[in-house]
């Protein structure tokens, strides 16, 4: 490099950073042609490092190239004095080879004599918002997952904890949304002491925050979770009131640098939701085991999830016959999901579907597995015009304002008789605004769709469910049917279930009839429809057709 004075480029730098309000920041010695940039821009665009010879050169390789006239012309422009400053939009080449769309901003600074000195600016990522959230300064969402994204193009292994506030819409009805802030700023305190320089704290949607740590293990993260959740419930005041907050956390250690930003932020995701809704509040660490074909389960998610962009090539049907329970004679069937490639055989959905059930891309996946069925479907009315094909529904495509329609669409392109669909829900619709969810099915139920309540019985909301959303059919879990030979607290469960569910005008399906016995004990209640492998496994649909047609 040329002979710079880098305590004065290093002074210009900070100089610089402090007003950037969260931009990357440049700062060129025009005399020696060595420049300094943020560290969050090497790390994101993948330049060489922080300081750089000749950067309008190399910085100029990760432009567009149909950019890079544009860009090279302002530049020559600002610091040959024909521009007073440099203030352009192109698109730059980030780590991992994409283009992200850039503000770039630049000046001249001149010294004593009028002679330019420094060439100064900012760049800003368009393609998200600002880095930086207002209430905490801490680095947001946005540059969370870009940091995720450098770590990873850095091959630095990383473990992260993403945390949050429970319930807190109580406290803001209580005290006001003002108040509410003060809360998370106070959290946010409590976070940047605890983890100090053990990590990186990033404030992410609504309340709550994650952390990066390089250094630290999984079983500090237990320790740190502790001492939070101590400092938040015990004598935590605001403004003079003692409020006390429930926190919620989960974990993932990332060791591996193929995958996604977006796999890793959707494992960390369902890490937070389980401990949230099946581990009271403890912290659930996701880890990263070898799974029964000797792959590493979050690379697997990383090859799934990309099978869904890529038009969910590797997804297949399979589908399981309900079956009359007194004349065993067809009445329909489930369709459920599987995903297959050469390198791992077929793998079921218990491997992949609850970690992708809150990834954006489920929803994808979702309209597919709809339409598939459809259309698979209508080749069995031509002989069982009764016939009803029930498909599973996640909670996250029932968060999707557009999901009626969706269905709707789905109906009159395949041209599917709506009344022929049965769309299964489960009890963690819970977790779902209960008036959405009451209004959703009104309007699917009023176009002839049939609702489906699957595994009832398995959580403690199953019977609120049930008596807030009007549903056609309660699906008894295999859990009550398995031992249902033996046991009489299971014969007396399912003669319950049974009657509640009559008592709702719901016919009953009972799951898991694996012999004849198990069919002639559940004649004696209210049972319309039996499912299970007394009948058949779920088989592919040429199997399902040669079978029944």
């Amino acid at each position: 490099m040329g002979c710079i004075d880098k305590k004065r480029l290093d002074s210009t730098f900070d100089a610089c950073t402090t007003l950037s309000a969260g931009a990357y920041v440049y700062v060129c010695e025009l005399k020696s042609n060595v420049s300094r940039w943020s560290k969050g821009a090497v790390d994101f665009f993948g330049l060489p490092d922080e300081y750089i010879q000749d950067a309008e050169y190399v910085w100029g390789e990760h432009v567009h190239p149909e950019d890079r006239d544009y860009y090279s012309n302002s530049i020559m422009r600002t610091i040959t004095g024909v521009d007073p400053s440099h203030d352009i939009q192109y698109r730059a080449k980030t780590c991992d080879g994409d283009y992200v769309l850039c503000s770039c901003q630049g000046t001249l600074l001149y010294d004593a004599d009028g002679k330019p000195e420094y060439f100064c600016g900012t760049l800003r990522n368009n393609d998200v918002k600002g880095y930086i959230d207002e209430i905490t300064n801490f680095r947001n969402q946005y540059g969370f997952l870009d940091d995720v994204k450098a770590n990873n193009w850095n091959k630095q292994e990383q473990q992260i904890m993403l945390l949050g506030v429970s319930g807190f819409s109580h406290t803001n009805e209580i005290y006001g949304y003002t108040f509410g802030n003060r809360v998370l700023q106070k959290v946010a305190d409590i976070l940047r002491e605890e983890v100090g320089n053990f990590g990186k704290v990033y404030r992410m949607d609504g309340t709550k925050f994650a952390i990066i740590s390089h250094e630290a293990k999984i079983g500090d993260f237990i320790q740190l979770y502790k001492e939070i959740k101590k400092r938040t419930s015990h004598d935590f005041y605001v403004e003079g009131h003692r409020v006390v907050l429930s926190l919620d956390a989960g974990a993932i250690g990332v060791e591996h640098f193929d995958v996604s930003v977006e796999t890793i932020y959707s494992c960390l995701k369902y890490a937070y939701y389980e401990s949230k809704n099946s581990h009271h509040g403890e912290l659930y660490v996701l880890r990263d085991r070898i799974t029964d074909d000797n792959r590493f389960m979050i690379e697997k998610i990383n090859v799934i999830r990309n099978s869904i962009v890529d038009d969910c090539s590797g997804f297949f049907l399979c589908y399981q016959p309900i079956v009359d329970a007194k004349t065993e004679k067809l009445k329909g069937a489930e369709a459920l999901i599987r995903w297959k490639n050469d390198t791992y055989g077929v793998v079921p959905p218990v491997q992949f579907v609850d970690v992708l059930e809150r990834d954006s891309l489920f929803p994808e996946l979702g309209k597919w597995i709809l339409k598939s069925a459809m259309f698979d479907a209508k080749k069995m009315l031509e002989k069982y015009p009764h016939f009803v094909i029930n498909v599973n529904l996640s909670y996250s495509q029932l968060e999707d304002g557009d999901f009626v329609n969706v269905v709707t669409r789905l109906l009159d392109e395949t041209g599917f008789p709506p009344e022929n669909l049965c769309l299964e829900i489960t009890e963690r619709c819970r977790l779902l605004d209960i008036n959405l969810l009451k209004e959703t099915f009104r309007i699917l139920r009023n176009k002839g769709i049939k609702i489906a309540l699957d595994d009832f019985g398995t959580g403690y909301c199953s019977i609120e469910v049930l008596r807030e959303i009007s549903v056609n059919t309660v699906k008894i879990d295999r859990g009550f049917i398995m031992n249902i030979e033996k046991s009489h607290s299971d014969q007396n469960t399912v003669r319950f279930i049974s009657e509640l569910a009559d008592s709702f005008q719901a016919e009953v399906c009972a799951e898991g009839i694996e012999t004849q016995e198990m069919q002639q004990i559940l004649l004696d209640y209210k049972i319309k429809s039996l499912q299970g492998y007394y009948y058949s496994k779920p088989v592919q649909a040429e199997d399902f057709f040669k079978k029944y047609c």
